[in-house]
Formats: C-alpha cells, structure tokens, sequence
C-alpha cells in the first residue's frame, strides 16, 4: 500500500536525549530547507522575507520546524521565533515542537533564554510592542529572552496574511505593523499561509513582492517563493481530493408578501450583484421541505451516512451565519438523531467541544466563526456551507478543513485517497473558487482608490418603494464539481 510523501512514524534513532527521532522530510520540505540555506548566504534585503503558501494538511508547522532545526544543526542558525494569532494555534507549535525535540516556550516569565525558540501571538507582539523589542535587543532588565541582536536567527509568520501593512493606517494594522519593528533584525522571516489572500488587498509582511503591469497600470504583485498547490499533495496521497455538491434552485423576488408580480432568480446564473446577494441570504434559510439550505442539508447527511460505511469515525461539519442560524441546523440535524456540537465564540465551553468532536464525540459540529484556519480534524469527511460569507480566502479555509489525513487512514486507503465532500448553495461565486480551490492564484495589492462596483448594464436607480426581497425559494438540480484532474493512472473508475 503506498503511503504518504513522508512517513508521519519515526524511523531514525533519537537525536538527543527526550527527543523524538528524525522525521523524513516531504519533498517540498526538503526544497523549503534549501531555499532558506540559499537565502541565508545572500547578503541582500531580497532575500530576507520567504513566503511559503502550502494548503492544509501539507505540513507547513512541521516544515518550518524541520527546516529551522536543520539550519540549526549545520550551524547556520541559533534560535527561531514563531507568530500566531490564534491559542490553538499556538499549541499544536508546541506540540510539533516537542515531537521534533526542539524546546519551544511560551512568551511571558516562564520564559528562558536557554530554550531553542519563542511562541508569541500577534496580539502580545503588538501590545507590547516597546518591551519585547527591549527583550530581543537584550536592553531590558527583567531579560528572559537572551540578547538576539548579532545572533543568528529566524522569524516565522503563521497565517502571516494576518499581518496586513496600511501606511495610512497603522493602527488598523497594528499586528504587521509591530512584526516588522520586532523581526527587523532577523536573519530570515519565514511567512505560512494555506490562503494567501485578504479582502481588502492590502499588502502583508514577510512576502516578496514584484511590480507588475496590467492593463497599462502600475501594480504590485505578492508571489510565493515556494507554492505546494493542493493537487500536487492530492497525486501525492498526503491530503483527499474534494467533490462539491452545489443545491441549485429559484427564488422570487417582491417587495411584499402579497407582491402579485415577483420575478423568480435562477441561483446559479444569477449575475447582478444586489440579486446575487439576496438570493445567497434567502437560499441558506432553512424553510420548508422545498426549500434550498434544507434539501442541502439533508442531502450532505445522507452523503456522511454513506462515508461511514467505509470511515466508520467520519464526522460533518456546517459553517452558519449567525448563533441563531446556527442554532436551527443543530435542531434539525438533532431531530435526525445525529450528536451535535455547536460552538460559537461567545460559547464558554466552545474549545472542549472543539476538543470532543476532534475526539470522536460528535457525528456534526455546526461553527459560525471557529473552524477556519488551525482548526485540524481529520475525520472531517463533509462540509455543509451555510453563510452569506463569500471571500475566497473564507471558503476555502471553510472546505480544506475536510482535506486532512491521519497515519491510521493513510495506512488503509490506497492512492488517491476517498474525496471528502462539500454542500453549497449554487452561487456563482462559489462555485468560481470551488473550480480554482486546488490551485495557486497570484494576489495583486491594490491601490486604495478602487472603482464602485456596477450592476450589468450601468448603475441601479434609486427606488422610492419598499425595497425587494426575497420572498421564496424552491430546490432544484444539483450541480457536481469533481476534484482536480488526476493522471489517468490515478484517477480511478468514474
């Protein structure tokens, strides 16, 4: 049975003592470790910042690891430095940390200088911007970092499209702005990302950027220096291919309930924006057995009852709009009999549910905004997308959560592995990023002066009359989107 491009079991005898043995590097940690070796005998400003997109489950923790403690071991470095927004990011850091034998401490009085590296969030990085630069200059007196300045080391970025760089408005982009005061001394900023984009195009800190001309204007363009694109860790076996399931359907339009002449929308071909969006909002109600979001959510059921005839742990999540949206799907999807976790930021007790479902304890979690990025569950085999939330970088998190391989089924599924599925509303926009979600797409930083969007055909007029609405929906076709196209030797039966 072949198994994944490295071996997640160890196989070498233990570096040191307490410490795991050597992991195998992928073949694109192997080419991480490289580039930063090569950029570290640069002597110019060019090669400073590296970024690395690389989607979920390709091993970006563990190859920023692997690559700070080889340079480590060759002498090349001395301690690393990690960045990340999230808690439950930060602990699987130092769990990864410790699974390699590299000591990796929490930022705070705990913290000393004798360890190998220093997990410190986003937020504390800028509220406390002038101590820790005290701290890493080895100026302050309460020092427990150890002094970094002429030393060797690296900075690293998780999520780093987290870290966006407004000039104009430095307060709004506190968390990029304090990254490059703290990491300006540096050896080499590593920048992660699975989605590197952001909605409002601004620029992001450790990311090479290059100008570029487009239609006879001057831009800038942020390029990845190593890209591993999902189809390649797909052909690989690391990660499972996706099929998308989109609910297509109609919904009318009025301005009131008893409008006599409303004007039904396809959802699918719908191309005006305002209609677009008030189709989107209308689609995900949950409304009666005609209705869009309920056909697709029965449908993404019957699909998890069908996963685990052959991946009896196998578990769905939903991403809602709202608490109480929320709140709906986990009654209907209760009333089937199906265990449910909801979790919710306002939920105190959201992280052990997060925890259970990861454990096994729940066939759906149903998430409004916790279940994006860092979020690791591999027994996700079914994703239901709920939301009015449309950005590219929003669905793609949302459906590569489903993507992820454990040891214990990548010793039992042959190559490529069993797709994991996503329920959608058919919206023209997300069935654009569900046909590109496996490739890599160059992110222009945009100047600030952006032309208003207008519907087809020039701009809408005022209208004095109650707004429209949408009134109604009824389910239609669905719309099947496969993965990405496989070697002919890979791709399987139809």
């Amino acid at each position: 049975m072949p198994s994944p491009s490295f071996d997640l079991s160890p196989r070498t005898a233990k570096r040191r003592p307490g410490a795991a043995p050597r992991l195998q590097p992928r073949e694109w940690q192997g080419r991480l470790i490289q580039l930063l070796r090569a950029r570290l005998l640069q002597t110019t400003a060019a090669g400073h910042d590296v970024l690395l997109h690389a989607g979920p489950g390709a091993g970006k923790t563990l190859g920023a690891l692997l690559s700070f403690q080889r340079l480590q071991e060759e002498g090349r470095l001395e301690r690393f430095l990690v960045f990340c927004h999230r808690s439950s990011i930060g602990r699987q850091w130092l769990g990864a940390a410790r699974r390699l034998g590299l000591e990796l401490v929490e930022w705070g009085p705990q913290a000393t200088a004798g360890s190998d590296g220093l997990l410190i969030s986003y937020q504390s990085a800028a509220r406390h911007r002038a101590r820790l630069a005290r701290e890493l200059a080895g100026t302050d007196p309460a020092d427990s970092l150890g002094d970094l300045s002429g030393r060797r080391w690296l900075a690293i970025a998780d999520e780093v499209h987290h870290l966006g760089v407004d000039p104009e408005e430095p307060e709004a982009t506190a968390w990029g702005h304090a990254f490059s005061a703290l990491t300006g001394q540096a050896s080499l900023r590593l920048g992660l990302s699975g989605t590197p984009f952001r909605a409002d195009n601004l620029a992001f800190c450790a990311a090479r950027r290059i100008r570029v001309e487009e239609n006879g204007i001057i831009a800038e363009r942020i390029v990845p220096d190593l890209c591993v694109e999902p189809r390649r860790l797909i052909v690989a076996g690391d990660v499972r291919p996706l099929e998308f399931r989109f609910q297509d359907g109609w919904v009318e339009h009025g301005r009131h309930q008893n409008d006599a002449q409303r004007e039904a929308s396809p959802l699918s071909a719908e191309l005006r924006e305002s209609w677009r969006a008030r189709n989107l909002r209308r689609a995900i109600r949950l409304g009666d057995g005609g209705g869009i979001a309920l056909r697709l959510m029965l449908q993404a059921r019957r699909r998890l009852e069908m996963v685990r005839a052959e991946h009896p742990g196998a578990g769905g999540l939903v991403i809602a709009r709202d608490i109480e949206h929320a709140r709906g799907i986990s009654a209907l999807l209760a009333e089937q009999g199906d265990r449910v976790h909801l979790v919710h930021s306002q939920d105190p007790e959201a992280v052990a549910h997060l925890a259970a479902f990861q454990a096994g304890d729940a066939d759906w979690l149903v998430s409004i905004d916790m279940c994006a990025e860092g979020f690791d569950a591999p027994r996700l085999r079914v994703v239901a997308y709920l939301t009015t939330v449309v950005t590219r970088s929003r669905f793609v998190q949302a459906i590569t959560r489903a993507v992820r391989m454990d040891g214990e089924r990548a010793e039992i599924e042959a190559i490529p592995r069993q797709p994991s599925y996503v329920f959608a509303p058919a919206d023209p926009l997300l069935i654009g990023y569900a046909r590109s979600w496996s490739l890599s797409e160059p992110y222009l930083v945009r100047t600030r002066e952006i032309a208003p969007t207008l519907e087809p055909g020039g701009t809408e007029r005022a209208d004095l009359r109650l707004p429209l609405q949408a009134l109604a929906d009824d389910a239609g076709a669905v719309i099947r989107l496969g993965g990405p196209e496989l070697p002919r030797f890979l791709g399987g039966s139809a």
